[in-house]
C-alpha cells in the first residue's frame, strides 16, 4: 500500500538519513545529480567537443576552474562562454611588479568570515617585489596586500600545504655572489618559508632552512600535509612535523596588521618596509619522522594503509618503482613495478588522486591502474594487483634487416621500434576529472610531418572507453603540452619555440549531425576579434 510523507516509516528513514548527512533538498545532492546527467550527456555518441576559439601569447598561459590566465595572470578570460569574454585586464607593469606565481582561493564551507569579499573566489598572487596580494577572481581588484620581506630574500613560489586551508610561500635558494664568496663570507640560510592560513588570511609563521641544522647538501624543501620535506643532493629525503617544529621553536606569535618590535625594529606585521618577522627559529635538529633514499628525490606517500613509492637510489634502477609500507618499510607483494620500457621518455607512476588508494602507472603504450589487497593470513603486508589496464591502439611492427656474410650466408637481424616511437600511438598525459569521475588520456600519433592527438575519456572505476575527442590542431611531440578536461570544456595549451604559447578551447555541444569533425571545422568561417589588446580567433 502507498505510504504518504507523514507515514512513520518514511519519517524514520528521513531522520536516519539526516543523521548521516543526507538531505533530499541539499545543494550537494542536486549537484551530484546534475553532474550525473552531464556525464551521461557527455558520453552520448551525438555529443561532440567543438573548437570554439584560440589565442596566442608570448608569456605562459595557465588555467584554473573555468578561468584562463594570460600575461602572467594580469589578464583573465572565461572559458565558459562560446566567445572569448575577458573577466579583467590589469594595466601593464614593470618587471619588478611581475606576478611570479598564483593560487586560486575558494570560499570555505560552514564558516563565518569577517569580510563579504571572503565569500567570493579570489586569487592569491606573489609579485617579484615580495608582495603577496589577494585579488578578486572576477574583477582583478586588490582585496588585500601583504609585504613579505626586504631584499635579503626573494620569494617566488606559492603552494598548498593543505588545499584551501594552509598556503606556503617559498623563496629561491639563497646564494652568495662571486665577490662575497671571494671575501670569505659564509651563507648558512638556504631557504625561507612563510606559512599562512587562508580565508581569512592569517599569518602562521616564517622559518628559515639553515644548513647548520639540516646539513650542507640540502637541495630543496617543501611543506605538504603538515610535513616539512627536506631533499638532499645525494637522493636522501627527510620528513619532519611542521606542527612540532612550530610548537618547539616559535619565539612569538604575530597577527597581520599588528604593531611589533623585532630585532630592535618597530613596525607593522605585513606592511612595507618591515614585512614579516622570521618568528620560527630552528636552533636544533627537530625530531625526524621518516627518511628514505630515492633516485632524484622521487618520493610519494598515499594508499590505504599508508605506503610510499620510490626508485632505488642508483641510475641502473631508473624506471623501477618500489611500493613499500610506511609503517615498517616492508616491500608490498608484487611491489616492484617495472614496465621494462625501451623509450626516450620514461614511464611514470603516482597515487590515484581520487583518494581510492589506487596507483596509476603510465608507460608509452600501457596504463596500469593498480590497487592494494590484503594478503590472507598476513594483515601486515599488502599485495599489489591490477585493477584494470588501458592499452594503446597500435600495431606490433617489427623491422627486419637482411645482411649477407662473406660466405654467402643470409643473416636476418630483428629489432623492435622504441616503445614511444612517434609513428605509433603513445600515451602522453593522464588526468582525473573528479566531478565526472572520468580518466582523461591524451594519445598522440605522428602522421607524416604532423602529429595528431586525441583525448580518450575512460570510466574511472573499470577503465572502459566512453568517449574520444580529437584535437583539430597538429601536435608536435617536441613541444611542451598541457591538456585540461573540466566538465564540459577541454583546453589544450602548448609552448612552441621562442616562447610562443597557444591556447585552444573546445566546448561540449549536443549535435545530431554526423558530419566529420575535421570536415565541419574546415567549413566554418574563422573570425578574429581584438579584446583588451589581445587577438582571439573564434569559429
Amino acid at each position: 500500500p502507498w505510504r504518504g510523507a507523514r507515514d512513520p516509516h518514511n519519517v524514520c528513514r528521513l531522520l536516519s538519513g539526516r543523521a548521516l548527512g543526507f538531505y533530499a533538498q541539499d545543494a550537494g545532492v542536486a549537484l551530484r545529480k546534475n553532474l550525473g546527467i552531464l556525464r551521461r550527456l557527455l558520453c552520448q555518441e551525438s555529443t561532440k567537443f567543438r573548437k570554439v576559439w584560440t589565442s596566442h601569447s608570448t608569456s605562459p598561459i595557465t588555467y584554473e576552474s573555468g578561468r584562463i590566465y594570460f600575461d602572467n595572470y594580469r589578464c583573465c578570460v572565461s572559458s565558459i562562454a562560446g566567445e572569448p569574454r575577458i573577466l579583467y585586464q590589469m594595466p601593464p607593469c614593470s618587471k619588478s611588479e611581475k606576478i611570479e606565481d598564483a593560487l586560486l582561493l575558494e570560499c570555505p564551507l560552514g564558516e563565518t568570515l569577517p569580510s563579504l569579499s571572503d565569500y567570493k573566489t579570489s586569487l592569491a598572487v606573489l609579485t617579484a617585489q615580495n608582495w603577496l596580494l589577494r585579488l578578486s577572481a572576477n574583477t582583478g581588484e586588490i582585496l588585500e596586500k601583504i609585504y613579505l620581506a626586504g631584499s635579503y630574500c626573494k620569494f617566488r613560489y606559492l603552494n598548498w600545504d593543505s588545499p584551501q586551508e594552509v598556503m606556503v610561500v617559498k623563496s629561491v635558494q639563497q646564494k652568495l655572489s662571486a665577490a662575497a664568496r671571494q671575501a670569505g663570507i659564509q651563507q648558512s640560510v638556504l631557504f625561507f618559508l612563510a606559512v599562512f592560513r587562508v580565508l581569512p588570511l592569517s599569518f602562521i609563521g616564517m622559518l628559515e632552512i639553515n644548513k647548520k641544522i639540516f646539513g650542507n647538501s640540502v637541495m630543496d624543501v617543501a611543506i605538504s600535509n603538515g610535513i616539512l620535506i627536506v631533499m638532499y643532493s645525494v637522493g636522501l629525503v627527510k620528513l619532519y612535523s611542521f606542527q612540532a617544529i612550530s610548537e618547539q621553536f616559535m619565539e612569538q606569535h604575530f597577527d597581520l596588521g599588528s604593531e611589533f618590535s623585532w630585532n630592535n625594529r618597530v613596525g607593522i606585521v605585513g606592511k612595507y618596509p618591515f614585512g614579516l618577522p622570521c618568528n620560527i627559529k630552528i636552533t636544533d635538529t627537530p625530531p625526524l619522522l621518516f627518511e628514505v633514499s630515492s633516485l632524484e628525490n622521487a618520493f610519494q606517500i598515499g594508499g590505504y594503509p599508508w605506503h610510499y613509492i620510490i626508485t632505488p637510489n642508483n641510475k641502473k634502477h631508473k624506471g623501477v618503482f618500489y611500493i613499500c609500507s610506511l609503517k615498517d618499510n616492508t616491500l608490498a607483494k608484487n611491489g616492484i613495478q617495472d614496465m621494462k620500457c625501451c623509450s626516450l621518455e620514461p614511464d611514470w607512476i603516482y597515487f590515484h588522486p581520487d583518494t581510492s588508494g589506487r596507483i596509476i602507472h603510465v608507460g608509452p603504450n600501457l596504463i596500469k591502474v593498480l590497487k592494494m589487497k590484503e594478503i590472507e593470513n598476513n594483515t601486515n603486508q599488502q599485495e599489489i594487483v591490477e585493477d584494470f589496464i588501458i592499452v594503446a591502439n597500435r600495431e606490433n611492427i617489427v623491422n627486419n634487416s637482411v645482411t649477407v656474410t662473406a660466405s654467402g650466408r643470409v643473416v636476418k637481424k630483428r629489432f623492435n621500434l622504441l616503445d614511444d616511437d612517434p609513428e605509433q600511438e603513445t600515451f602522453k598525459i593522464v588526468n582525473h576529472e573528479d566531478e565526472l569521475d572520468l580518466l582523461s588520456v591524451v594519445a598522440v600519433t605522428q602522421i607524416g610531418p604532423d602529429g595528431r592527438a586525441h583525448l580518450d575519456l575512460h570510466c574511472n572505476e573499470h577503465g572502459i572507453l566512453l568517449k574520444t575527442v580529437p584535437f583539430l590542431e597538429s601536435w608536435d611531440v617536441t613541444y611542451s603540452h598541457q591538456v585540461y578536461f573540466d566538465r564540459d570544456v577541454v583546453l589544450h595549451i602548448e609552448q612552441k619555440p621562442n616562447r610562443i604559447f597557444s591556447c585552444y578551447v573546445y566546448q561540449m555541444v549536443c549535435d545530431s549531425e554526423n558530419e566529420d569533425d575535421h570536415t565541419s571545422y574546415k567549413k566554418k568561417k574563422r573570425l578574429c576579434c581584438k579584446k583588451g589588446g589581445r587577438i582571439f580567433e573564434y569559429f
